[in-house]
């Protein structure tokens, strides 16, 4: 007898009687099942074969199997280990490694986890290329003290960016078991196995089981001896590394590649630093907000030509802007804002200095930004500008102005061509920042992104704005980041009328 061959259904476990081509699950067999032999003839061979030429006996079984090709290819699967059920209301870390991948993704993957078991309800890791071709392993730990028991889902996203190709995502999801405080291994593998395994072998009341794994890609097998029974696994024959989970449990899931909005698409409209523009701002909100997304971002003095500076400050008084007067102390390159190896930061690079929370950090010396951190431009003569960090976002950070031009202005830094992610993980924000819309910079241009939806709308001269979420009333979209300098440029008007009128009106 053989079992079912039926590729529909790779798991079914009936036998097919001798001439059948049903097994007795009713799954019609190919016709190329009627002439394997029969598993002990396979075993019997291949134990000859391999006292002779291990090899090769292995080469003319794999070219003998009607699913050589299929076993062949493999497919994309997130390897997990590590995880142990016994401890309950402890901390665990999970082991995660990439198997089967395409060879033309990106040598540099992210993965993304959501669950109510992580902290702050997500985690985000990288999964780096190694020189042979591997995959390095991320662990994501988590704790299920004070959680109820049962299963909880963790939603895992991974994506593929590389500049000239469209971008890639798989996903899959699996349940982690939060067992009671008082239940036994026993039961937690007994609740595990019979979700997760394949093949069960028992041996009760002084019998024996003996299991031989002569092939297959993938096998998850549950093996039990118990009263004087004996068991006896061979696993001589798969090739490549077996793994044998005693006191953790370890399994594979199958990444499902889906299709992503917007794949090697162009912006409608492509920039790198633009504006929306408020037409009559409420209480607390500002007349302009203004976009950058560059890899370093540097603040400096405004300058109607040629500035040396992509965010351009100017001092605001009770009275309104003055480009001259203090505005002049400030340095054409002030400070630089990137995004570093452990978040963003700020660097000084001016003559002036700048204070941060106070204390001036030194000239070219990176500080980390935090939320509610201020910024002051400069340090020599306090009160010219003054910035404070009001959101720090996996993908940038929003500065409002706590001076007299408070209403007037604030700035959103973000990192181009970077996308959070959806479900947008959770991250920090004052309640000025939290009240704006969640902005990015992806495919050459900004995009407007729906917290609880997850659409992506296009930000462009001309599309309507006041229908997307946060987005304040009478704003429009400007592809500069300083529109109000072009009535400057094309009717010669100062620069502080232009500007103290929209101070006035805000």
């Amino acid at each position: 007898m053989n079992k079912c061959c039926n590729t529909d259904h790779p798991h079914c476990t009936f036998w097919v009687m001798p001439d059948e081509h049903v097994c007795e699950g009713g799954h019609q067999q190919p016709a190329a099942a009627a002439t394997l032999p029969s598993s002990y003839e396979l075993l019997k061979d291949a134990r000859g074969a391999r006292a002779v030429q291990p090899s090769a006996a292995r080469a003319v079984a794999e070219a003998a199997s009607p699913y050589a090709t299929a076993i062949r290819a493999p497919r994309p699967q997130l390897h997990i280990s590590g995880f142990d059920p016994r401890a309950a209301g402890g901390r665990q870390t999970l082991k995660m490694e990439l198997r089967g991948m395409p060879q033309d993704c990106a040598p540099q993957l992210s993965i993304q986890l959501n669950s109510e078991l992580i902290p702050n309800g997500a985690a985000r890791q990288q999964f780096v290329r190694s020189v042979d071709g591997d995959w390095r392993p991320v662990f994501v730990e988590f704790s299920s003290r004070g959680k109820e028991h049962g299963q909880y889902q963790i939603n895992t996203e991974v994506l593929s960016r590389q500049a000239g190709q469209p971008e890639r995502k798989w996903e899959c999801t699996f349940v982690i078991l939060v067992p009671r405080q008082d239940a036994s291994l026993t039961d937690i593998h007994r609740i595990f196995l019979s979700t997760h395994k394949n093949v069960r072998v028992m041996a009760d009341d002084a019998s024996i089981a003996r299991v031989s794994a002569q092939g297959g890609e993938s096998m998850d097998i549950d093996v039990t001896a118990r009263n004087a029974g004996i068991a006896h696994l061979d696993l001589s024959a798969p090739q490549g590394k077996i793994d044998l989970g005693f006191s953790t449990i370890a399994w594979d899931e199958d990444l499902i590649e889906l299709e992503t909005p917007y794949a090697g698409a162009t912006h409608p409209h492509p920039s790198r630093s633009a504006s929306m523009v408020n037409a009559a701002p409420e209480t607390g909100m500002q007349r302009h907000i203004r976009l950058f997304a560059m890899d370093e971002c540097i603040f400096g003095r405004f300058e109607l030509v040629d500035p040396e500076a992509d965010v351009l400050l100017t001092h605001y008084s009770t009275l309104g802007p003055d480009s001259a007067g203090l505005t002049r102390r400030l340095s054409g390159r002030h400070a630089v804002i990137r995004r570093g190896a452990q978040g963003f930061e700020i660097e000084d690079v001016s003559r002036y200095g700048v204070l941060l929370d106070g204390v001036w950090p030194g000239k070219n010396k990176p500080v980390p930004l935090r939320l509610g951190m201020r910024i002051e431009l400069s340090a020599s003569i306090k009160g010219i500008a003054a910035l404070v960090v009001s959101a720090i976002m996996p993908h940038g950070v929003i500065l409002h102005r706590v001076d007299e031009g408070a209403s007037a202005e604030c700035f959103y830094v973000l990192a181009p061509e970077t996308h959070p992610g959806y479900p947008v993980p959770r991250f920090k924000a004052a309640p000025n920042a939290a009240a704006l819309p969640l902005l990015m910079h992806h495919n050459g241009g900004f995009w407007h992104l729906d917290q609880l939806t997850g659409k992506e709308t296009a930000l462009a001269p001309g599309v309507q704005l006041d229908k997307l979420s946060r987005m304040p009333k009478l704003t429009r979209f400007a592809s500069d980041a300083y529109p109000e300098h072009w009535i400057i440029r094309t009717t010669g008007v100062d620069h502080n009328t232009v500007a103290a009128h929209d101070f006035q009106t805000a």
